[in-house]
């Protein structure tokens, strides 16, 4: 199960970042770096509750 939720992060984190790589520069896409680093430091401390609600943040603020 954890393998699952892991591979489901980081297929979001990829989609994420691949979102950011293509949103013009400005405050939409500072506010979502912000979002996605905090989504990092989750992942690296393998809290995907966490991971995945910055990177709804992150997505939110793409918008």
């Amino acid at each position: 199960m954890t393998m699952t939720n892991s591979t489901s992060t980081a297929d979001k984190m990829k989609s994420v970042k691949a979102a950011w790589d293509k949103a013009p520069a400005g405050p939409k896409k500072d506010a979502a770096l912000i979002h996605y680093q905090a989504a990092e430091k989750a992942q690296t401390a393998k809290n995907d509750a966490d991971c995945l609600k910055s990177l709804e943040a992150a997505t939110h603020a793409l918008a």
